[in-house]
């Protein structure tokens, strides 16, 4: 069985909903995990800061406003058949204006985040039902499980899921949420914005499937950010590693957790254009294809923290005394250069910036520098041959380049660079690299 995710853009509006149904049906069996409609999540997460922020009657016309919306797509989806869509929808409406009117909450805000994907994966199945197939819908708050650290318990879904394939051995489809989960309290959870990708691949992982397909508006990885970079091309084949360091940089097309638990079971991870399903994507697999170069990406909103210190000279324990301050602001650091006098780190949190410095400078001078951008250069880059190196920076001779990070991972090169010069950097490297 194949796990085919399907994100807000596949199944913004009537007809793309009808489109993927196709795509279904060339591949089945099939797990189909989709995301909510196109702006949907944004609209709920609107109407939600609206009831914390006691503005309930903006709130309530955001409902109206939403419901109108799903009225005119479940009529164009379903048509003479819709009345069973309608009356679910209504009920689904209803409930957030209930919440809107309950005392503001996390738990709350978290059930009305929830309601995009089961509207979208209920008007899915209904579609499905209606065309003649044998689809079982699934509640994945109820599949999905989340431990006491807000990580998916492997095992229990595992379970869960062959307790379901057992119940309908003759099916074909089977729905479920992306996004949505419960957690260790039984209560309506999320995987956070952007987490029907790390569902695909979670449930992709705990039933061994065959593939994990994420299906969205792009032609797979791009070499580089298309919105500011003129000539790109899709990258057709990355290694686990390759894909987890685009998925960090930020990669459009990757959810950063996305790739583990598929890297974990071994299954290969095939991204995939909704609107151009014949083309051939881009594949993620434990094995690599070429070698070199491979694809660029980016990271904003950096700060670039430096702790000089002449008592760094010859001693030992210093970079862990750094380290735990970072540790007790439950802060990750991103990139670190060290030398005989001081350590460099980047983070991309401030939540708790003035308490780390304040307790850095009890070890030498501090300078905080912000408005940065890492830029990730990633690839199968083979320590052993030279050329790298020279290739890279004589790309970037006329751009001043804060921290340099590489030889902790044969698959990327980081480099700090003033955000103000981040598009030039892009495009420099992607003129330089892939079309030199």
């Amino acid at each position: 069985m194949k796990v085919l995710k399907f994100g807000g853009t596949s199944v913004g509006s009537a007809k793309k909903i009808e489109k993927i149904t196709e795509i279904i049906h060339a591949r089945m069996p099939v797990f189909v995990i989709l995301s909510a409609m196109a702006g949907t999540t944004d609209a709920l997460a609107g109407l939600a800061g609206d009831v914390t922020n006691g503005q309930k009657g903006t709130a309530r016309k955001s409902v109206r406003d939403l419901k109108k919306v799903y009225g005119r797509t479940i009529t164009r989806l379903l048509g003479d058949d819709a009345k069973e869509a309608q009356f679910y929808a209504d009920a689904i409406f209803n409930g957030i204006s209930n919440n809107i009117e309950q005392s503001p909450s996390a738990k709350i805000e978290r059930e009305i985040l929830s309601c995009g994907e089961k509207l979208s994966t209920f008007l899915f199945h209904q579609l499905l039902l209606k065309k003649g197939y044998y689809a079982v819908l699934l509640d994945a708050t109820v599949l999905l499980p989340l431990g006491a650290n807000h990580e998916p318990v492997m095992d229990e879904i595992k379970k869960r899921l062959q307790v379901e394939f057992d119940k309908h051995p003759k099916a074909q489809i089977f729905i479920t949420q992306g996004f949505v989960c419960g957690n260790e309290r039984g209560e309506v959870d999320n995987l956070g914005r952007g987490g029907s990708d790390y569902s695909a691949s979670i449930f992709g992982a705990a039933m061994g499937a065959e593939e994990i397909q994420i299906w969205t508006d792009i032609d797979g990885v791009q070499n580089n950010d298309p919105r500011i970079v003129e000539n790109t091309r899709p990258v057709r084949h990355l290694m686990f590693d390759e894909a987890a360091e685009l998925a960090y940089f930020g990669a459009k097309i990757l959810h950063p957790l996305t790739i583990l638990p598929a890297q974990k079971a071994n299954i290969p991870v095939l991204l995939k254009n909704t609107m151009q399903p014949d083309e051939p994507g881009t594949r993620i697999a434990a094995s690599h294809r070429g070698k070199g170069f491979k694809a660029v990406a980016a990271r904003d909103e950096i700060t670039a923290i430096k702790i000089k210190s002449s008592r760094m000279l010859m001693a030992y324990g210093f970079i862990r005394k750094v380290f735990e301050v970072f540790e007790k602001y439950k802060t990750p650091i991103d990139m670190i250069t060290t030398s005989e006098v001081a350590v460099s780190v980047t983070i991309d949190n401030c939540k708790y910036l003035s308490g780390i410095v304040e307790e850095l400078q009890q070890f030498g001078k501090v300078e905080v520098e912000n408005d940065k951008t890492i830029v990730g250069v990633v690839g199968h880059l083979i320590a052993d041959e030279p050329g790298y190196a020279r290739q890279l920076f004589g790309a970037l001779e006329d751009i001043p380049i804060r921290m340099i990070s590489y030889g902790a991972s044969p698959h990327n090169i980081s480099l700090l660079v003033n955000t103000e010069d981040k598009i030039r950097t892009l495009r420099a490297l992607n003129s330089k690299l892939f079309h030199n």
